[in-house]
């Protein structure tokens, strides 16, 4: 599995991860770097007020551990 994750905060100064998560077998890591962009894009429109602090692409892990 791999994952988008987006770190983003609010002029609160509140913060959180959000992440989205795709099938390797569908989406490498490479992929998710070059599509993530539009994705962030579509994220950005749905959290009106959220600011994105950075993001990358990882591979998901559960518990600490790889899956």
């Amino acid at each position: 599995m791999i994952e988008l994750v987006i770190a983003a905060c609010l002029a609160t100064g509140e913060c959180q991860e959000s992440r989205m998560t795709y099938a390797a077998s569908d989406v490498s890591l490479m992929t998710c770097m070059i599509a993530g962009q539009a994705e962030i894009a579509r994220w950005q429109q749905q959290h009106p007020g959220w600011r994105i602090k950075r993001w990358r692409c990882d591979i998901a892990r559960r518990y600490g551990q790889l899956l």
